[in-house]
């Protein structure tokens, strides 16, 4: 059997993805090879295919269970033989799958780090012919990396404890150009084929809303998605509680999965919502990494991630069977202070030494920085995150041409050239800054005011103050704080009086993102360096604001359209429309439902039996005999076998 009928038989696919034949073909002729690929890229075929085809076991490393459980039944659902060893089995079953190992009954086993130099499977494979090993979501090896893990340090001892080196393959989807350079030399990747797709996911909506009531807005977000499956991220396991018990109350199926919760209830709740007995699955980051759910149609992040690494990771759970999905980022300002606690108050990874502590923490700010940036740009959101990654393109500003070290470099670019006033004329066209119209207002004497109150505030207590005292002493508030100060006396006090606060807000938020303001590690406010030239030299400061709403204007309605709905109370200035999947047709409706009872009968995931892309080729094509069946992108000889006659009959019963 060549790759192509592999493909087709097992897989159900007539060719292969961008980048995956080179990476097959490289491991097939014994290179090793190194893959980045986007989250859905097609990253498992790469290795999945040559195992099936070369002689002996390939070796998976993975730190995900979840992951393995997946893949695991995916495989075998294809007609491939293969098991898993971690924490999860029993000491009974950990020694069956020993004993089926030697005996040649798996072609693909995955393991994770840990249990690489355990007691018994080293020692199983001393005899055993390997054919492959891969590392998957490689970027973990890195110190530089989000997620670093001591353990996957052990993966080189593990490789060179063998008799004989076999093929090595790495892949991930999250690494910048720094950690990739440390994947290949901590590997020791031979001569790898090294391919790097992009990170680009064409089919995800990125929206970035910044609601004054995050709970109302949510709340008419999921509404307008009561059918559609995903995943609501929140930084807190408070959080995660409230916003469930929410959405529960109105009448939402949703659950929840968090550190706190027991063992049984994490699987039960993972359960539920891998199923779809569940159609909203609350969370913390601890829920997700590794989840090859494919039919979830929305993330949406009720607080901002730490670092872009783990919003495109986490935003890049929706959508995997290629269809239109939706990426939204609920930010404020308190995020921020939320993202620094967790930072500085770690609860995991107790692998790491005080050392290698520090220098992830000194990582994680910075990576953090970018997070808040990407939430307060202007520019093109996909554009913004594919400079992080790397890869040249044509949204946004600088048309993938030129890469800016600071937010600072590319506003003073922009700023200079006036043919760039229509900033997203070559934006991606698919995300909420692409779909909105921006001007640039100049707003120096704003900022003076604001720089000028907080350096009066700060002179006069000794101390410095938090955006919202300066917010109310500029707008001439009453509270009592600001009247027990007695900053009610300071000069520029209710010099703003009359403008929106959240406008104010706005400009405080721009002025941080620019560095002329800084925040310290209480989250108050200090006048940088550079802040001197607006209050002394006269320095222009200008800002991107939504077209229709100029400075004086900010919107102030208590209802603002989103997805065609009306967000109570939220005074977002984001009036876009999100992306929406097209209708479903009848006879996707009813291969829909038919899918659900074959995934009940076996007890598996609806997306096991056929993904979302299957289903919608298949009511494109509606096959009526088997041989047209075999045509449907995702179906290999074996899920025909297995449920092409219950598919074909529905097809044939429903066009009759």
């Amino acid at each position: 059997m060549d790759k192509q009928e592999a493909l087709k038989t097992y897989f159900g696919h007539s060719s292969f993805r961008d980048g995956q034949e080179a990476l097959v073909d490289a491991i097939l002729r014994g290179q090793d090879a190194f893959g980045i690929m986007p989250t859905s890229g097609g990253k498992s075929l790469c290795y999945q295919l040559p195992a099936v085809m070369m002689e002996g076991v390939a070796i998976i490393i993975s730190p995900l269970i979840s992951l393995m459980k997946d893949q695991v039944m995916a495989l075998k659902n294809m007609g491939i033989a293969a098991a898993y060893i971690n924490s999860s089995l029993s000491s009974e079953q950990m020694v069956t799958a020993y004993r089926n190992m030697q005996n040649g009954l798996y072609k693909i086993v995955y393991i994770a780090p840990e249990r690489l130099m355990g007691e018994g499977f080293a020692s199983i494979l001393h005899d055993m012919k390997i054919s492959l090993i891969a590392v998957d979501e490689a970027h973990c090896i890195s110190q530089w990396g989000q997620d670093f893990r001591p353990s996957y340090l052990k993966i080189v001892d593990f490789i060179e404890s063998l008799p004989q080196r076999p093929t090595l393959a790495a892949f991930t989807a999250t690494a910048t150009k720094q950690v990739r350079e440390d994947i290949v030399r901590i590997l020791k990747l031979q001569d790898p084929l090294s391919i790097v797709t992009g990170f680009d996911r064409p089919n995800l909506y990125y929206h970035v809303l910044k609601p004054n009531k995050k709970a109302s807005t949510l709340r008419s977000l999921i509404s307008s998605r009561r059918n559609k499956s995903g995943i609501v991220y929140c930084a807190t396991r408070a959080l995660v509680e409230s916003v469930c018990d929410d959405l529960c109350d109105m009448g939402v199926p949703a659950t929840r999965y968090h550190a706190g919760l027991s063992d049984e209830e994490r699987r039960q709740n993972q359960d539920d919502f891998i199923h779809d007995h569940k159609s909203v699955m609350v969370a913390t980051n601890a829920f997700g990494m590794g989840i090859d759910k494919s039919n979830v149609s929305f993330v949406i992040h009720y607080n901002m991630p730490k670092s872009l690494e783990a919003y495109y990771q986490e935003a890049g759970r929706a959508g995997r069977d290629g269809e239109k999905a939706d990426c939204i980022l609920m930010y404020s300002a308190g995020d921020i202070n939320t993202a620094k606690f967790l930072i500085a108050n770690p609860s995991d990874n107790n692998e790491l030494n005080s050392d290698e502590r520090r220098l992830v923490m000194e990582q994680d700010y910075k990576r953090l920085d970018t997070m808040v940036s990407y939430a307060k740009t202007t520019d093109c959101l996909r554009g913004y995150i594919l400079d992080y990654f790397g890869q040249v393109h044509d949204f946004g500003y600088n048309n993938g041409q030129i890469s800016y070290e600071t937010e600072q470099q590319k506003l003073n670019d922009i700023n200079q050239n006036e043919l760039r006033e229509q900033p997203h004329i070559n934006g991606c066209g698919n995300c909420s800054n692409c779909q909105t119209e921006f001007q640039k207002v100049d707003i120096t004497a704003q900022a003076q005011m604001i720089l000028s109150c907080i350096k009066r505030a700060s002179d006069k207590l000794g101390y410095t103050l938090g955006a919202t005292l300066i917010t109310q002493i500029l707008c001439g508030s009453a509270e009592k704080r600001v009247i027990s100060l007695g900053l009610d006396g300071l000069t520029t006090y209710g010099l703003m009086k009359g403008t929106n606060k959240a406008l104010v807000r706005d400009y405080i938020e721009h002025l941080l993102s620019t560095g002329y303001l800084l925040t310290n590690n209480y989250g108050s406010l200090e006048l940088s360096d550079i802040s001197r030239n607006v209050l002394y030299n006269d320095e222009k400061v200008y800002m991107s604001q939504i077209k229709p709403y100029a400075a004086d204007k900010y919107p102030s309605s208590k209802e603002t359209q989103v997805s065609g709905i009306l967000l109570d109370g939220d005074e977002s200035q984001q009036n876009s429309t999100y992306s929406q999947p097209i209708e479903d047709t009848s006879l996707y409706e009813e291969l829909r439902q038919l899918r659900y009872k074959l995934a009940q009968l076996e007890n598996v995931p609806a997306y096991i039996v056929f993904s979302n892309a299957s289903l919608a080729d298949m009511a494109r094509k509606a096959p009526r005999t088997m041989t047209e069946f075999l045509n449907v992108s995702g179906v290999g000889e074996v899920k025909a076998s297995r449920y092409g006659k219950a598919f074909v009959d529905a097809i044939n019963a429903f066009i009759d």
